[in-house]
């Protein structure tokens, strides 16, 4: 049977997260199966790369579906895009091996966690940013960040009521990028926070931004990152930031 990749970009604020779930409650898994069983007749089952929650967006999410359909990857594309909703779209379709698994094959993800750092709010950010009031120290954040890259037990990182069989992962990046703000006496300006590893437990980036947040207010010393892991225990870390900061950017393979 036929296997699609499928890259996909939403705006995740009105999904209640990927994962269908029971009762009449929008995911993002759901309306992607149900705009593929319009076009093509069959009723499938899509995997996803990751299982971002409610409130989290993606540009570069993928998805793979095996699929019996006299319909090639273009024209696949061109019908889904026609019926899905506004705040969902195919960016590429691609007919790949017949054993891809968009989760099971993924090598590494990046996700980037977006913070406005101003004075005031922005109304046109406040979906997709986190509005943090106090001035932040980006140097200070990016030298927290450096100390969680390598392969560590991330288990501080990670929210209460998981259930995976092991918290080691390995991050090969966390990058704080800052961009000047709009020309206003109070404004500080957007503060980006790119992290990529290879896997991340549920909540990891959010709790990470959270944390980071911290040493960038002064709350904690960028050096107690270190502490932070050794202690495996989620309260040893920070805050979880709110999920409308983040964005999964892409998934490599």
């Amino acid at each position: 049977m036929p296997t699609f990749r499928l890259t996909l970009e939403y705006e995740g604020s009105d999904f209640a997260g990927w994962q269908v779930q029971a009762g009449a409650v929008r995911t993002l898994q759901g309306t992607l199966e149900a705009a593929i069983e319009r076009v093509s007749g069959v009723r499938v089952r899509v995997h996803g790369a990751g299982r971002t929650d409610a409130g989290v967006h993606a540009e570069g999410q993928v998805a793979s579906v095996a699929l019996e359909t006299g319909l090639g990857a273009p024209v696949l594309q061109r019908a889904l895009n026609a019926v899905l909703p506004r705040d969902l779209a195919v960016v590429a379709v691609e007919q790949v091996q017949g054993d891809f698994h968009a989760r099971y094959h993924a090598r590494a993800k990046l996700y980037r966690y977006r913070i406005w750092n101003a004075a005031r709010p922005s109304p046109l950010r406040a979906s997709r940013s986190w509005w943090v009031k106090p001035a932040l120290d980006a140097a200070a954040m990016q030298a927290a960040g450096t100390l969680v890259l390598g392969t560590h037990d991330f288990a501080s990182f990670q929210a209460l009521g998981s259930d995976v069989t092991s918290t080691e992962r390995t991050l090969t990046r966390c990058d704080i990028r800052g961009i000047p703000a709009v020309s206003e006496p109070d404004a500080r300006g957007e503060i980006e926070i790119l992290v990529e590893g290879n896997g991340f437990l549920r909540h990891m980036v959010r709790i990470l931004a959270g944390t980071l947040v911290q040493a960038g207010m002064g709350r904690r010393e960028p050096a107690s990152l270190c502490a932070v892991i050794a202690a495996r225990e989620r309260r040893a870390a920070g805050p979880t930031a709110p999920p409308q900061g983040l964005t999964l950017v892409r998934v490599s393979y």
